[in-house]
């Protein structure tokens, strides 16, 4: 599906930073099945600006979107004539006008994008594959318009002074930095060799993920022993069960790569000799160790030098120094030192961890030197006897009503708001609930509102996700408030049983609503500012981290649970106990978010063949030797085929921003919502409107530092004369 991993990994909110057009790059066209005139029906929103959906259907979906798309090009068209005029007759530019009336044609656009959107991870039989992606290439082609547009661009390059650092300014600065990496500042020749580039650059990122998903779904490893999946968790099991009306504990059960399965697999699997078969296929996939029709190694290398051609034409020595411009990092010497700063706690930290877990593993009858496919198990194992630490009874203290009943009453308390359900909203499944928000803050309307669809029907492969949708954003211009759903996975529960969620499972629930939240309580005026929309991409899961943060708290904790029979909260012992999911092995996991945030970024600033990075970055991380056959980069999706390319740090830095972040909030434990109230006036109602790195200066004072992360997960206390390095 064209873009749509990344877009998903987003929570489906995220606006492309490369936008392209037929005349930028010629690989997204205007899908037949769509047309302005040729469907009818469109799509009903009752007087309280909430959609009709008990009226919407595929043909209004598909009508609306051809209209709506066909209205903004028109627009645009109109802005180019009204430029071209004003210049004759010597007319300055009213850019702050140009943006609103942009605004105001692309609102109907963004809304039915986005019920589209939710319709679709919800259940797909209402919105089916094919037809979401005609109407998400439709939409998304329609809206790249004002920011492909010569004219405009041009337009806006005058009028930078006279905005300067107003909200307009803001909005101008996108424009541009759009423009540019589109290439509009180009001319003659290089415009063409950009498009060129860039068709053949979206070929083989096609070429890349089809030979992943090949690769993937190639190999199956059929299990009769049931001693093998024993200790699988009940999800596990039931994706893994070849046929769906046995007993899950009778088998056969079928292993695939799938990456969820794989982890749950290591995870649980008590033979080695098994482990090893899956982990050595999952990290040989798609390399010539396999099937060689199904190699990615040269697509890997043409990638690296289109996107590195990409770049120069645009006026970049690299790939990911043009990656830069959209993030908060701002330039890789500060990443560099970054990484160098926390690989030096992590790095001593995995030595001591993998030598502890050695010791437990050997006293515990284990023969062999750990090696990577050993150590989910023993680590597994290693809770279990030492701290009693079982995945499966932690889960029945967290049924889902009382998270989000615990959810909602913790974040009305820090941030001064109100949630409040309304029961006659129309939804698109029964147990689908909407809820208005109000801000105590900004008087008596609402100034939003989210679905929540926890049981949406799509595969699971063992694991829950959950999605953030935009449904629309805040768009004064066209008057509509922010609106969003929230979609997660989870099985429906049996009988009057309740669904009971893992502890991921509770931290995924909370980052999804703290973006959410941002998505909601922004108050920026303009729709490409609003929310999550122009925050730089390592900074955009800021908000969602620092939510599920609070759950290292364990008044906080015990606050979200009631057990499923009792109703008694969570023990003291247990609640004191939960970090250590987080802590455990903190530094060899940090290690394994830096070599991956490292090597993302080298592959994208140098030429050497990629196993020769590979190889130069692994003993910097890694503690383990490295697999003579170990070609892990041959299935980074998100990185070659998806747009993480020179990005995959984000994730990481927004811990470290998250980490920072709650720490303010532990100084002021008496008083928490004092710094709640000040992280809602930052983080969650500024958006895109100012730079993330003043946002955080509003909020701390003064720049980020590491500390707070290394201190969140107990390695602070290590450097590099702790154990060796």
């Amino acid at each position: 599906m064209l873009n749509l991993r990344h877009q998903m990994h987003y929570g489906l909110i995220r606006k492309r930073w490369f936008y392209t057009s037929n005349k930028n790059s010629g690989y997204i066209v205007l899908v037949p099945e769509i047309g302005e005139e040729g469907l009818t029906g469109d799509i009903s929103v009752k007087p309280d600006g909430l959609p009709e959906f008990n009226d919407i259907t595929i043909e209004n979906c598909l009508g609306a979107i051809g209209r709506q798309a066909g209205a903004v090009e028109k627009v645009v068209k109109q802005v180019e004539s009204e430029i071209l005029t004003d210049n004759k007759i010597g007319k300055p530019l009213n850019a702050v006008e140009l943006f609103r009336k942009l605004d105001e044609a692309t609102g109907p656009l963004d809304t039915t994008w986005g019920i589209a959107k939710a319709l679709y991870l919800g259940n797909s039989t209402l919105i089916p594959t094919k037809t979401y992606m005609n109407i998400h290439d439709r939409a998304r082609k329609a809206r790249a318009t004002k920011f492909c547009s010569k004219l405009i661009y041009d337009a806006l390059q005058e009028e930078q002074k006279s905005l300067g650092e107003k909200t307009e300014g803001r909005v101008l600065q996108k424009y541009l930095l759009e423009g540019r990496l589109n290439g509009l500042g180009l001319k003659g020749n290089d415009r063409e060799s950009l498009k060129e580039v860039l068709i053949r650059l979206g070929r083989e990122r096609a070429n890349f993920k089809n030979k992943v998903n090949v690769s993937t779904h190639s190999f199956a490893h059929l299990i009769k022993d049931y001693q093998l999946v024993r200790d699988f968790p009940i999800t596990l099991l039931e994706a893994t069960i070849i046929d769906t009306n046995t007993p899950i504990n009778q088998g056969p059960w079928k292993l695939t790569l799938q990456p969820q399965i794989v982890d749950g697999f290591l995870k649980h699997c008590p033979d080695r000799a098994h482990r090893w078969n899956i982990w050595q296929a999952n990290v040989r996939k798609a390399s010539t160790h396999m099937d060689k029709s199904l190699e990615n190694s040269t697509h890997i290398e043409k990638i690296r030098s289109l996107r590195k051609r990409q770049a120069n034409i645009l006026g970049f020595p690299n790939y990911a120094t043009m990656s830069m411009q959209t993030k908060m990092a701002g330039d890789i010497s500060h990443l560099k030192r970054l990484f160098a700063k926390l690989v030096q706690f992590a790095g001593p930290a995995q030595t001591v961890e993998i030598e502890q877990l050695q010791n437990f593993a050997t006293a515990n009858g284990f023969g062999h030197t750990l090696d990577v496919y050993d150590v989910s198990y023993w680590q597994r194992k290693y809770l279990l006897s030492e701290y009693k630490l079982d995945e499966e009874i932690l889960r029945t203290y967290f049924p889902l009503p009382k998270v989000l009943s615990g959810l909602f009453a913790f974040t009305e308390k820090l941030f001064g708001i109100k949630i409040v359900e309304r029961t006659d909203a129309q939804v698109w499944q029964p147990l689908v609930k909407y809820y208005d928000v109000y801000d105590n803050n900004r008087g008596l309307k609402s100034v939003g509102g989210f679905y929540i669809d926890c049981y949406s029907k799509e595969n699971k492969f063992g694991k829950n996700s959950g999605w953030m949708v935009s449904i629309r954003n805040r768009n004064d211009s066209a008057q509509l408030s922010p609106l969003c759903a929230l979609i997660f996975n989870f099985t429906p529960p049996s009988g009057d049983g309740h669904c009971l969620l893992s502890t991921d499972d509770l931290r995924m629930v909370f980052k999804t609503f703290g973006s959410a939240l941002q998505h909601i309580l922004t108050e920026a005026p303009f729709t490409e500012l609003a929310g999550l929309s122009n925050i730089e991409w390592d900074a955009s899961q800021v908000a969602g981290c620092v939510l599920s943060n609070f759950l290292d708290n364990p008044a906080i904790l015990k606050s979200m649970s009631a057990h499923n029979e009792t109703g008694e909260p969570l023990p003291d012992d247990l609640a004191n106990k939960i970090k250590l999911l987080k802590t455990h092995l903190a530094g060899y996991n940090l290690c394994e978010e830096l070599y991956v945030a490292d090597l993302d970024i080298e592959l994208h600033q140098c030429d050497n063949f990629w196993l020769d990075v590979v190889r130069k970055l692994w003993p910097i991380y890694k503690r383990m030797p490295l697999d003579k056959k170990d070609s892990h980069p041959c299935s980074f999706t998100e990185i070659f085929s998806g747009d993480w390319g020179a990005a995959k740090f984000s994730h990481l830095y927004s811990k470290v921003i998250a980490a920072d972040i709650l720490e303010a909030f532990e100084d002021n434990n008496e008083d928490m919502s004092s710094v709640g109230e000040r992280f809602k006036k930052t983080f969650l109602s500024l958006g895109g409107a100012v730079p993330a790195a003043e946002v955080f200066r509003r909020f701390r004072d003064r720049d980020p530092s590491v500390e707070a992360l290394l201190k969140s997960l107990n390695i602070l206390q290590y450097s590099q004369t702790t154990g060796n390095s």
